[in-house]
């Protein structure tokens, strides 16, 4: 392993900007915005739930844990300074392998809109596994060489392409809204349709509900390349926690002015809708075109900003040596942890060409969904946890608190971790179109357990390995 000293340096080459438009890209995808209209008006209370439930301990914790430990690696340093180098490894591994199956279902999603640009011809491609499996492995292969070029371009990727979640969804409040005044909403917003209801059949609904406003602890995972990450962070979630919850619920409301919620499907039930309100205004095609490009370049910004955030955990996992040393190198040139961005890309390229194995486009986006939900809610349990943990610490004058101290922070925390176990078990169901439902849990669960033990079996070789190495303190070199 190249010494510390020897290494080129990493560079703070995120802003304020370039943080928040971060979380607002990792926290914002317009595919909930269909998946949470497809089940009713009732959706609104549940995404208001969702957010106090869920995004506001998330972003607490966040906060003061990232200001207690502004350390490159995030949620692994914290779970790894308050349960030991066993919980922060493994924390770290499901996490980043929680990202596999997330870089397709996403790109899935993002070619699915696009064949709206396509008009009737789009519609032969939309049961096409090779054109969905083709589009995510393309822009994978993109996303990973511009990252390893650099953060300066890769921050930009990130910056450009996340302005297609919150335009999209933008625009589409504004054709609901004329069309609202001209025709009328095509759902009837009583009272009685605003309670929520739960059944096992939308099991996974409420899920996906919760997983839509995680997103923001990917930033710390990158804090050492933050300009002041100790005043930066706290301002771009509170900035991005704003925009998240005001564009789910207007996006949301403006799906439901524009279709009927049973008209709504998953994939491309924005989409529908978009298309919808401008056959209606009479806006035609070019609009068309325009909200379906707007959708895949969201998709593809949140593909990138979670491959370029979320490689740093394998990297820092590599200078403690508990993966390859390899992992810890940067480059001389482009100053980026190119070996951990190129892996990580190249892994995701894989899963998404074997996660069309034995199943249909549909079948295979939902699975990839739920593996994401469970591999990426289990870290979320350790980072809750030890934001309960490092209240009985005590913290110097330059720590960010949550306000109301101890008492406020360890409701928080508590509050967060059951949300997170309760999405946990919910996040097993299979979705009721999906034709063989043992198969899917069985991938999903099998799935899971294999990556829990892949970790296992990863951490106890690297342990291993190391006590027949001379004792070293792992540091980071930063500009």
């Amino acid at each position: 392993m190249t010494p510390p000293s020897a290494q080129p340096r990493l560079k703070r080459a995120l802003r304020f900007r370039d943080v928040t438009l971060l979380y607002i890209a990792t926290g914002l995808s317009v595919r909930w915005v269909a998946t949470a209209a497809a089940a009713g008006p009732g959706t609104l209370v549940i995404w208001l739930f969702a957010f106090a439930a869920f995004f506001v301990p998330l972003a607490a914790s966040v906060m003061e844990l990232s200001s207690r430990y502004p350390q490159e690696g995030g949620l692994y340093i914290w779970s790894r300074e308050a349960f030991g180098d066993f919980s922060g490894f493994i924390t770290a591994w499901m996490y980043w392998m929680s990202n596999l199956p997330y870089f397709a279902s996403i790109l899935y999603f993002g070619a699915g809109s696009l064949l709206f640009a396509a008009g009737a011809r789009g519609h032969a491609l939309a049961a096409s596994p090779a054109y969905f499996m083709s589009f995510a492995t393309v822009w994978l292969a993109v996303i990973t060489i511009v990252n390893i070029l650099g953060l300066d371009g890769g921050k930009w990727l990130n910056n450009i392409c996340s302005t297609g979640c919150w335009l999209s969804i933008l625009v589409l409040v504004a054709l609901a809204a004329a069309a609202a005044i001209r025709f009328g909403p095509a759902t009837h917003f009583t009272a009685a349709a605003f309670v929520p209801h739960f059944s096992f059949k939308n099991a996974i609904f409420w899920s996906t509900i919760v997983f839509a406003y995680s997103g923001c602890e990917t930033g710390s995972f990158m804090a050492e390349e933050i300009d002041n990450p100790r005043r930066t962070i706290p301002w771009a979630l509170l900035v991005s926690g704003i925009v998240l919850g005001g564009c789910y619920l207007a996006g949301t409301a403006a799906l439901l002015i524009a279709l009927p919620s049973d008209s709504v499907s998953g994939v491309d039930g924005f989409m529908r809708g978009a298309a919808s309100l401008c056959a209606h205004l009479g806006l035609g095609a070019p609009m068309v075109i325009f909200l379906s490009a707007l959708l895949a370049l969201g998709a593809i910004g949140g593909a990138a900003a979670y491959l370029s955030s979320t490689s740093r955990l394998p990297f820092v996992a590599g200078i403690h040596r508990y993966l390859p040393p390899v992992f810890g190198h940067i480059h001389p040139r482009f100053r980026t942890p190119w070996v951990a961005i190129g892996v990580y890309g190249f892994a995701g390229i894989i899963v998404a060409a074997l996660g069309q194995a034995g199943t249909t486009v549909r079948g295979a986006y939902d699975v990839m969904v739920s593996m994401s939900i469970i591999t990426t809610f289990i870290p979320f349990l350790f980072l809750f946890a030890a934001m309960a943990w490092v209240q009985s610490r005590p913290a110097g004058p330059e720590v960010r608190r949550v306000p109301g101290g101890r008492p406020v922070a360890m409701a928080l925390a508590t509050l967060g971790f059951v949300t997170t176990l309760v999405t946990i078990i919910l996040s097993a169901a299979p979705a009721e179109e999906e034709p063989n439902k043992p198969l899917a849990v069985a991938k999903v669960l099998l799935s899971t357990a294999a990556l829990i033990v892949a970790g296992v079996a990863m951490f106890v070789i690297a342990r291993y390995k190391k006590r027949a190495l001379p004792a070293e303190a792992p540091t980071l070199p930063i500009a």
